[in-house]
């Protein structure tokens, strides 16, 4: 038993219980190609019934600047739409349908999409939108676990997420609905170093049944180029 309580206690000095030790710092702007590899509709539906929208586009382009800016660019057939997210505020712009639609995500932020959906964990993230608590050291993986819940927010919807240490970037994610219920595990995988930073490749996800709903691929990424402000303008 000291044997036992002994290694536990020098794992868990191997990692930071601060998760801000392990975010990409040098981190300012990427741009990056999503790939669609395999999609379910019927086991994305078992996450919620929005998740598999995504799904539906052969190829995404993501346009990400720090802290907390994303436009994302798809088009299916002759229709084209752009989603832009700048802190709590998201615009979704479908010109042919003339569609314009704005909101606030404030008292939603569960609703918003991070670089943690891309398995990247950056300084942005943990000032004002997650808190982190450290969990444990994985014995099988030697990656740290936090359980990220949402700052001064009545959303309990939360993520437990696995954290190579060493490239600090997001190995594997649970996501928990606000009744506390796992509803997808998503694997990051085949990491990459582009221009100091690290990023996954490729995501896998699965549903509550354990079943593989969907893996995009991650390609053509661009860092640090130094984004325009016009690409995030909400207007």
């Amino acid at each position: 038993m000291i044997l036992n309580l002994t290694a536990v206690v020098a794992m868990g000095q191997s990692a930071s219980p601060d998760i801000t030790e392990y975010t990409q710092r040098t981190l300012k702007d990427a741009t990056f190609v999503a790939r669609k590899v395999r999609a379910v509709q019927t086991e994305l539906k078992k996450i919620n019934d929005d998740f598999g929208a995504i799904y539906r586009f052969d190829r995404i382009t993501f346009f990400y600047r720090e802290p907390l800016m994303l436009r994302v660019e798809a088009q299916v057939e002759e229709t084209s739409a752009v989603y832009i997210i700048d802190g709590p505020i998201q615009m979704f712009r479908v010109p042919r349908l003339r569609l314009n639609q704005r909101m606030n995500l404030k008292d939603a932020p569960g609703r918003r999409q991070t670089p943690l959906d891309f398995g990247v964990l950056t300084s942005g993230m943990f000032k004002d939108l997650f808190q982190a608590k450290f969990v444990r050291v994985d014995r099988a993986t030697n990656d740290a676990v936090y359980d990220l819940t949402y700052r001064n927010s009545d959303d309990t919807s939360r993520h437990r997420v696995w954290v190579d240490t060493e490239k600090g970037i997001t190995t594997k994610r649970e996501w928990y609905n606000q009744p506390g219920r796992q509803i997808a595990t998503f694997t990051y995988e085949k990491p990459e170093k582009q221009n100091g930073c690290w990023i996954a490749t490729e995501v896998t996800v699965r549903n509550v049944d354990n079943k593989v709903a969907g893996i995009l691929r991650y390609e053509k990424f661009r860092v640090n180029t130094g984004l325009k402000d016009s690409l995030f303008e909400l207007k």
